[in-house]
């Protein structure tokens, strides 16, 4: 049986990080709530029980997608999933902060500097 961890920035499998990014936007096929990972590189998912990669990519017409994974509501992943979207869009909240802070720091010593 496979380990498998979620974190804010991808999924560990037995070890080995698969960087993704998650996702809880509402989906036309699927029911309320259900949650979305998209990798972020162009490398294969392992099979884990429980996970349905989905991949369109078309190699006849150089058409290439990310894996994705959905989780609905009733999959057994679906809380830790929830829980690293949080922590995802945590991270990303922080990250822009601190963006605008050195932004305006930056402002402040234009304004003085003049």
């Amino acid at each position: 049986m496979k380990t498998i961890k979620f974190f804010w920035n991808g999924i560990k499998i037995d070890g080995k990080l698969y960087r993704c990014h998650y996702s809880d936007g509402k989906l036309i096929n699927y029911p309320e709530g259900t949650l979305t990972i998209y990798r972020k590189d162009y490398g294969i998912m392992p099979d884990v029980p429980g996970l349905n990669v989905q991949n369109d990519s078309d190699l006849m017409t150089d058409y290439f997608e990310r894996d994705r994974i959905r989780i609905k509501p009733d999959n057994k992943f679906y809380n830790e999933v929830k829980n690293a979207l949080a922590l995802h869009d945590e991270h990303y909240v922080k990250r822009h902060e601190k963006y605008i802070k050195q932004e305006e720091e930056v402002k402040e010593r234009l304004h003085i500097a003049r």
